[in-house]
Parts: structure tokens; C-alpha cells; sequence
């Protein structure tokens, strides 16, 4: 991390432990695919900017351009909330509006009816498993 400190002036302020240096990563790795989306666009690839974008960072990490140190937390932490980058969800939303109205109420308190039976029982079983291993 020496040298990514001293090769890249603001590698510091970006390689922070505090959350800031994990946002500032993360940052950095959605301007990357930004600038590969522009690049796309106006050359007229016909790809999409994000896979481009991710042989950029891949040929950077390859050649030791751009130090491990400056993205590994940003892309930890985008890995860590991937769930909340699909897209089916929302497409499913807007294949079928009747889940906007009473029809999706009704479908969400089942939802959430089911989980909550579903772990109240878990945790009783968990429970009776308990007291029957002390009973031992």
C-alpha cells in the first residue's frame, strides 16, 4: 500500500479505513464504468459499458497500474449489497402492475405472514431441541 500511496496522490484519502475511503472506492469504480459507458457511446461499441469497463480494471490490476489497495474495499462493499442491484425485481413490478394494488397488499401480508410463521417455528423447534439436549 506503500506504493499506491506514493504512485497516486489522493491513493491515501481513497485507501482510508474509515467508511469514507470504502464510498470513495466504490465511487471510483462506478466512474470507471461511467467513462467505459461514455466510451462505448460515442465509439460505438457494441457492447455494454459495464463488461468494457471491467476489462479496463482488469488489464489496470493486471499490470499493476492501479494498486489492489485502491478498489478492494470499494468493490467489497458493492459486493456486499449485490442483492440490491438486480434488476428482475423491479421488471417483475412492471410486467405485472396488479402487484401495485390490493392484489400486491394482500400477496405482501402473505409474504410476511409466512415468514413470520416460518420463524416463530424455527425458533420453537430450535427451542425444544435445547431444552431436550440439558434434559439429557
Amino acid at each position: 500500500m506503500e506504493t499506491a500511496t506514493k504512485t497516486w496522490p489522493v491513493a491515501r484519502l481513497i485507501t482510508d479505513r474509515s467508511p469514507r475511503g470504502r464510498w470513495l472506492q466504490a465511487g471510483l469504480l462506478i466512474g470507471v464504468w461511467f467513462a467505459a459507458e461514455a466510451a462505448c457511446v460515442r465509439l460505438g461499441i457494441p457492447l455494454p459499458g459495464s463488461v468494457v469497463g471491467f476489462f479496463v480494471v482488469l488489464l489496470l490490476l493486471e499490470s499493476r497500474l492501479l494498486p489492489r489497495g485502491l478498489i478492494e474495499r470499494g468493490a467489497d462493499g458493492l459486493l456486499d449489497h449485490l442483492v440490491l442491484f438486480f434488476v428482475p425485481a423491479m421488471l417483475a413490478l412492471t410486467g405485472h402492475p396488479e402487484l401495485l394494488s390490493f392484489t400486491g397488499v394482500k400477496l405482501l401480508a402473505a409474504i410476511v405472514a409466512g415468514t413470520v410463521i416460518v420463524m416463530c417455528g424455527t425458533a420453537l423447534v430450535v427451542e425444544a431441541g435445547f431444552r431436550l439436549r440439558s434434559a439429557r
